[in-house]
């Protein structure tokens, strides 16, 4: 006796159901994204947390109306199936609900007496060790619903697309006679039998008083299940994350439903604009920049397979573009090795054969650094770089978690501020969630930081708030008036050139944003973030395929700024960040130079500055001269009388600068020159601008094999005065006003030399070697 009972203790195994289940993926408000079918090949949910009401009257007014009273059989159903079976052809089983459960169990083994008794058996077992309502909830998910449809949840997607919480009447009582004949499903077959049995169970529902008269009869007139229909795909690329990731679980993520569905249809639209330009891909991330949650995802298009849909854009190494400058722009503020709108030059460039060009082709001279940002320009940003080091902004990257920039730094070189590296929308997009985050943690703590502001966003909600780590004084990369500083900046954006339509990127919310476009038109970016959100957009094929007007100014902004604007505005966030006036100082600023003013600053602005920037170099453009009583040349003691100078500042920037930023400027005083009859000590008068020190100079073929000639190029402060070129010791040309001088030299090593009119002397030595031309 004691052995049977240790039998009939463990007589069921653990877990009762081993088998494979679908992964399904959920809104935050629990609403289905999508879902991915079993490893058996099952339309097979995760276990239900509780049986709806509905299903449950209909089930146990159709299966086994004494469940909630046997034991786990029930003794007179049994023998009026057995009397049944031995006097008549037809099978009746007499089975209750929990050993139906039993024998879905055991995967619906051959129906024999001997099989009966060890579901009796089994079904007391499972009656002592669970409650009715979870042996209910066992049947309803692993009931076999025609085909490959099993559990009352995917059913209920599968034949009416909706979840079982919100089947009705007639949908209940039609599923609840499916798992007894499950063949009654297919279309065109039997549904009149299928019919027939649903009406009977609702009869016996309104006879029971289950339903009223007028729910009975709005049940009647209800369709029955048909084909299968489709399962939501409102973000599929997520959807198969969680599969690979969580596979088989019932995952309910972060993603904010009524968004999502916004941002699918912005995706849907603007697809649709760029396709009529053979772009094909688009991928678009949303954060919340407090929690990190993704609050939408979208890894791709709604394309073709021909175009790779199935490509989960977010997670991929894409060219950078200029989508990095703003962390640049950060560094240096937060390093007080600039101020915001400090000077920049904007001027021809070559470093070691490195020779970066800005998207228009054109040079400015001379801009803030600011408007450097604001406006994408490439020069300015390497020489930015070049100055700060790219090791060292290597360095911060990492901080930062760019997980694909994973190459030693001098892979990257000065590239990396242009498009050198890959990084992905993800890890970009995390990037600047972070610099927000710091910047709100500071000034809504006690002027604190957090260690880990850079951690990786999360899609599945948790009851656990994600770790920042613990609070420290110092920020873990950019302190936050850098940050404030860099915001501003990327607020105030100036329309770049050539930009059209400019009015329509206009947006009640403000926004501090960046777009980035990669070498060749392959990649085209916009990131922005607002106190509250942060928006991530990436445009292009995903083969690499580049196309003319795949920028991010022209493909990736409209898309930013549709998702901005169905973004709400928290009201109790702010609309705009607050001033971090702890990590700000007031400080007297030259305007025209951006520096800190210096003594021969005629006009002084106050500003608030990074406390780092206090201690950069005061304004070096602005000198003092001595002029003649007319104010139209230089002078000195060598050649007029000291009582009759007259001193005044002047704001000069160099020749080369100068050559460029003139042209731009009208309101720009060229500095008079000297009075011929003048000593001139020590003045930098010239500057070559083609060839620069230590660049060297190729000779390409053009298509007939003729060597092409080489523009040398300087600029003048005196840009009248005539100019004689010699290479070595030969003379080559003179230029007047504009100075640049075409020759045809051979290879080699020379020594070129320029000598104006007044005698002053300019020396470089050049290298010229063959190129081949480029097929």
């Amino acid at each position: 006796m004691g052995f049977l009972f240790l039998l009939w203790l463990f007589c069921l195994p653990s877990p009762l159901f081993n088998v494979p289940t679908a992964t399904v993926a959920e809104s935050s408000s629990g609403k289905m994204l999508g879902a991915r079918i079993a490893d058996d090949g099952q339309w097979r949910f995760p276990q239900m947390d509780a049986v709806p009401e509905r299903f449950e009257k209909c089930i146990i007014y159709f299966e086994d109306e004494h469940f909630y009273w046997h034991p786990g059989f029930n003794l007179v159903s049994i023998s009026k199936a057995l009397w049944n079976n031995l006097t008549s052809d037809s099978r009746r089983g007499g089975s209750t609900i929990t050993q139906q459960v039993i024998r879905l169990s055991r995967k619906n083994k051959s129906r024999t007496y001997f099989e009966k008794v060890i579901e009796i058996f089994q079904a007391t077992r499972l009656e002592a060790g669970y409650k009715k309502k979870s042996i209910l909830n066992l049947y309803a998910s692993y009931a076999p619903f025609g085909g490959n449809v099993v559990g009352l949840e995917t059913a209920s997607w599968r034949y009416f697309g909706i979840p079982a919480s919100e089947l009705s009447w007639g949908q209940s009582a039609a599923l609840a006679v499916l798992p007894n004949a499950p063949a009654l499903i297919f279309p065109g077959k039997n549904e009149e039998i299928l019919k027939q049995k649903r009406d009977a169970l609702l009869l016996k529902l309104f006879q029971n008083e289950v339903i009223d008269e007028t729910t009975y009869q709005l049940a009647l007139d209800e369709n029955l299940p048909g084909k299968p229909l489709p399962l939501p795909e409102f973000s599929p690329h997520l959807t198969e994350k969680i599969r690979r990731e969580h596979p088989g679980k019932r995952i309910e993520t972060t993603i904010d439903f009524s968004l999502q569905q916004k941002v699918n249809n912005i995706v849907k639209e603007q697809h649709y604009k760029l396709s009529q330009n053979q772009i094909h891909n688009l991928a678009v991330l949303v954060l919340d920049v407090n929690t990190r949650e993704v609050l939408a995802y979208v890894g791709n298009s709604p394309t073709t397979r021909e175009h790779n849909n199935f490509v989960d854009i977010i997670e991929k190494p894409r060219s950078t573009g200029s989508i990095l400058k703003p962390f640049l722009f950060a560094s240096m503020l937060d390093s007080g090795e600039i101020l915001p709108n400090t000077l920049v030059a904007d001027v021809p460039t070559s470093v070691n054969g490195y020779v970066p060009e800005n998207f228009d082709k054109q040079f400015n001279g001379a801009v803030p650094a600011s408007v450097a940002l604001s406006r994408s320009l490439n020069i300015p940003a390497v020489r930015m770089l070049q100055d700060f080091g790219f090791q060292r902004f290597y360095n911060i990257l990492q901080k930062t978690n760019q997980r694909k920039i994973d190459k030693p730094a001098d892979y990257y070189g000065l590239s990396l501020i242009l498009g050198g590296a890959e990084s992905s929308l993800w890890d970009i997009t995390k990037g600047y969630a972070g610099m927000a985050s710091t910047l709100n943690f500071f000034n809504n703590s006690s002027s604190e930081y957090r260690k880990n502001e850079f951690v990786e966003p999360v899609y599945v909600k948790s009851n656990e708030e994600i770790s920042f780590g613990k609070i420290q004084q110092k920020p873990s990369v950019w302190n936050a008036g850098a940050i404030y500083q860099t915001f501003e900046a990327m607020q105030e954006v100036n329309r770049p050139s050539g930009e059209e339509n400019w009015e329509f990127f206009s947006s009640s919310q403000p926004i501090a944003w960046k777009t980035g476009t990669s070498y060749g038109f392959k990649d085209a970016w916009a990131v922005g973030v607002t106190p509250k959100f942060a928006i991530g957009v990436w445009v292009g094929n995903a083969d690499g395929e580049g196309r003319p007007g795949l920028t991010g100014i022209q493909a990736a902004a409209p898309v930013l700024f549709d998702v901005l604007n169905v973004l709400p505005i928290p009201i109790a966030i702010g609309r705009w960040f607050k001033i971090p006036y702890d990590e700000l100082v007031e400080a007297e600023i030259c305007p025209k130079s951006g520096h800190l003013a210096g003594i021969f600053c005629d006009e002084i602005k106050t500003e608030w500055i990074p406390k780092n920037g206090a201690h950069t170099k005061a304004c070096p453009y602005h000198q003092t001269f001595f002029l003649n009583s007319s104010e139209n040349f230089r002078v000195n003691s060598s050649c007029y009388p000291l009582s009759e100078m007259v001193q005044k500042n002047w704001f000069v920037l160099p020749p080369v600068m100068e050559y460029y930023y003139a042209q731009l400027h009208p309101e720009y005083k060229i500095l008079p020159p000297f009075a011929t009859n003048c000593l001139q000590e020590g003045e930098k008068l010239m500057a070559f601008i083609y060839p620069k020190k230590n660049e060297t100079i190729l000779l390409p073929k053009n298509f007939d094999e003729n060597i092409n000639e080489v523009i040398l190029k300087l600029a003048h402060r005196s840009p009248e005065t005539t100019v004689f070129w010699y290479l070595d010791s030969e003379y080559i040309g003179k230029t007047e006003t504009f100075h640049e001088l075409a020759i045809s030299p051979k290879p080699g090593n020379y020594l070129l030399t320029t000598v104006d009119s007044d005698g002053n002397e300019l020396r470089q030595s050049i290298q010229i070697k063959s190129a081949s031309q480029n097929p």
